[in-house]
């Protein structure tokens, strides 16, 4: 049998860039504004003061 040659497709892989934009950090971003809401409200449920009069800004 004859050898065949073929080539080989050349596949670029778009990585993610590291900084900026992007969906990992759009999730983490996410994440914790959930969790600093969820623990502010929490606050404000057990001292019965809005997030200013605590800070002293009222």
């Amino acid at each position: 049998m004859a050898d065949k040659k073929t080539q080989a497709s050349v596949e670029t892989e778009t990585d993610d860039p590291k900084l900026g934009w992007n969906d990992y950090a759009e999730k983490l971003n996410g994440r914790f504004a959930m969790i600093g809401l969820t623990l502010l409200l929490l606050l404000e449920f057990f001292t019965r003061q809005d997030f200013f009069t605590w800070l002293g800004l009222k």
